[in-house]
């Protein structure tokens, strides 16, 4: 038996979430040439805090997606408690950082 393909669909378009992750992938390389400056390891830390919320803000947009298109999608199909118990894993893995 093969695992059906995984339906997509994301609340924020594409255009925005690749925006928001370039921003993010800018913000690293600014706290690369931190590091590398020797800045003052406060301003470096506050720097990684605002990618993490930056980064939070992109899956939170993605699970909104999956929440509206792909579990009712699922839903459709029978799968409702399968997409439920992938989308709490997916959370669960979100909220164990740190």
């Amino acid at each position: 038996m093969t695992t059906p393909t995984p339906i997509r669909g994301y609340t924020a378009s594409k255009d925005q979430l690749l925006a928001r992750l370039r921003r993010v992938e800018g913000q690293v390389r600014g706290i690369e040439k931190m590091v590398d400056d020797d800045r003052y390891c406060i301003d470096v830390l506050t720097q990684i805090s605002a990618i993490q919320a930056a980064l939070d803000k992109v899956a939170l947009g993605l699970l909104d997606g999956h929440a509206r298109h792909c579990m009712h999608e699922g839903a459709a199909e029978g799968r409702a408690d399968e997409m439920a118990t992938e989308m709490m894993a997916a959370v669960g893995r979100l909220m164990k950082r740190g």
